[in-house]
């Protein structure tokens, strides 16, 4: 039966974010059986989400994996030799070197991309996707400035996509968990909170060094994409551009927005009123520090009292808190934090995915009678994002959420760039005392690649 174009059914508008959440399929994905179609209890290729992911190696290729019961339909990495293990894995996938030329060609096979890429290229490369009507995936953080991380929610409301940042633990057990303890009284009204890292674990402090040749495999220009031009040296990437201020967001960028995620989330916290540099290591002109430790103040929110938020970095660490056994560790290995509260400790790894109440007493007391489970399960971030794609609920750290998260993280950058404590005001998002910090809170993009 032939269709006239105004009656014809879009797979675009299928897919897309305009469908009703738990929106039911069209029958005419039904006209042939599943069995058929996509093979015993697998999704049919009529229903698959057709994507796109930019960045395919080191933690590209665990998104490429997260997604690939989805339709993949192009790859696009700078490097080969970096990406060569996904490209073994899914010969059949196109390949691309530069985003702008694999957007371009492959816009009316694509519904959606991932982007898993150093810092400085997470917006320019969202926000071109959202602008062509793609669902997009970021890793974390979400944006390089505060602005653009604005930008990127404000565009994604916009265009009404399906969006998240890629924080697997806002999509765990744990945080769920976190809030419900949190909202039932375990450890009474929460004033403080610290956080703690092993980051970073490349190297920070440095001055810039020599140039050296461009690997044969690796598109610099690309790589360098939005940041000003500078010559090709190893101690730039892979992994290590995160100590960069032109590349990365240092060890707050790398793992604030995971660790932060659970209070900023139970207690609401918006935005600080001022982030105090406590102490760092030497500064240098264009790296991170070493280490640094931070304290963000955030005010009363509703009936939850002010809040005392304390970073430390670089193996840094809180003072022991009495209430913790002799003998146990501290959050995990590497990190950790502690929700205080006037009655008690909520104590996690930097993904809070095993919260406990400590003392051990306290939590066994307290989980006599477990608090209802408020909020729902879900299996991960990537499914989530996966079906709000096909019209589902938004994921829990769509870009509406994330954005404010990312930027109460990136605010500690101010302190730690300028040397100096900022006073911030949350309604002209800016920071009042320290003028010369604003300039962070944006970058100018290299000809090619702005917004």
């Amino acid at each position: 039966m032939k269709m006239d174009s105004k009656n014809q059914i879009s797979r675009r508008n299928f897919i897309g974010g305009s469908l009703g959440a738990g929106a039911a399929l069209t029958p005419l994905f039904h006209i042939v059986p599943r069995s058929v179609l996509g093979g015993p209890g697998e999704t049919p290729p009529s229903e698959k989400l057709r994507i796109a992911c930019i960045g395919c190696g080191g933690k590209g290729a665990g998104d490429v994996k997260a997604v690939s019961g989805e339709a993949l339909i192009a790859f696009c990495d700078v490097d080969d030799a970096r990406a060569a293990k996904t490209y073994k894995a899914f010969p059949d996938v196109k390949r691309y070197k530069d985003f702008r030329e694999m957007l371009d060609k492959e816009d009316k096979n694509i519904d959606a991309v991932t982007v898993t890429v150093p810092d400085h290229m997470h917006a320019p490369i969202a926000m071109r996707a959202m602008a062509m009507g793609k669902h997009v995936f970021v890793q974390k953080p979400m944006a390089h400035t505060v602005e653009e991380a604005g930008q990127m929610r404000d565009l994604a409301r916009k265009n009404k996509l399906a969006t998240v940042m890629g924080i697997q633990g806002h999509a765990s057990e744990g945080i769920r968990l976190c809030r419900e303890w949190i909202e039932a009284g375990a450890i009474g009204k929460v004033h403080e909170v610290q956080y703690w890292t092993n980051r970073p674990i490349w190297p920070q402090g440095l001055d810039r060094p020599e140039p050296q040749p461009v690997p044969e495999t690796l598109d610099w220009d690309v790589w360098l994409g939005a940041a000003p031009e500078r010559p090709y040296n190893e101690a730039y990437l892979p992994f290590k551009w995160r100590g960069w201020f032109d590349f990365g967001c240092g060890a707050l960028g790398d793992i604030g927005c995971h660790i932060m995620d659970a209070a900023f989330w139970s207690l609401n916290l918006g935005q600080p009123t001022s982030i105090a540099l406590d102490g760092m290591s030497e500064a240098h002109e264009e790296t991170f520090p070493k280490w640094s430790i931070l304290t963000y103040q955030f005010p009363a929110r509703g009936d939850m009292p002010p809040v005392t938020v304390k970073w430390f970095d670089g193996g840094k660490q809180p003072p022991r808190p009495k209430e913790l056994e002799e003998g146990r560790q501290m959050g995990d290995s590497k990190s950790g934090q502690f929700i205080i509260g006037e009655q008690g400790i909520i104590m996690a790894d930097m993904y809070c995915k095993s919260p406990r109440i400590i003392p051990e007493a306290k939590m066994k007391e307290f989980l006599a009678t477990p608090p209802e489970k408020k909020y729902p399960r879900v299996k991960s971030h990537y499914d989530e994002w996966i079906k709000a794609c096909k019209g589902g609920e938004p994921a829990g750290a769509n870009f509406d959420y994330s954005a404010p998260l990312t930027m109460m993280v990136l605010l500690g950058n101010l302190a730690i760039r300028t040397k100096k404590n900022i006073d911030w005001d949350a309604k002209t998002q800016k920071a009042t005392n320290v003028p010369e910090a604003n300039q962070f809170l944006k970058i100018d993009y290299r000809k090619g690649f702005a917004l």
